[in-house]
């Protein structure tokens, strides 16, 4: 039991996984901060409010709804996704397109469909029974 812990834990996923937590953390981090602290405040000034957690906010009876703070979430959201799109996974497929090309290795080929093969067979009897 202890064996087949050691080779999880030396496989190498894991480590992967543990820096690629950390570094989504420290991302999340600066991303939340020059949100709140950048866009919440240009957003709430076009929208008479302190910053954007704080506009918006509809009240029905007892119960505050805020609409600002949720579209806040949403910005944080797809300015996280925008970090780790373009610091990320852009340039790593652009190094991996470029070590395949230096590679020599051409993409796998394409198979054709079931419809494709169909109509070949199709064409082949139609040639056949022709003869």
């Amino acid at each position: 039991m202890l064996k087949g812990f050691k080779e999880f834990i030396l496989r190498g996923n894991v480590i992967d996984l543990a820096v690629a937590v950390v570094i989504g953390a420290a991302f999340t981090a600066i991303v939340t901060v020059v949100v709140q602290n950048l866009i919440n405040p240009l957003v709430g000034m076009l929208l008479q409010g302190q910053n954007l957690d704080k506009a918006l906010i509809v009240t029905v009876g007892s119960a505050q709804f805020g609409f600002g703070a949720i579209i806040a979430a949403v910005i944080n959201f797809l300015a996280v996704a925008a970090v780790v799109y373009f610091a990320f996974v852009l340039p790593m497929n652009t190094f991996k397109a470029r070590q395949e090309a230096k590679a020599g290795t051409a993409p796998a080929e394409t198979l054709p469909s079931e419809q494709e093969l169909l109509l070949q067979i199709r064409d082949l009897l139609e040639k056949n029974q022709a003869r």
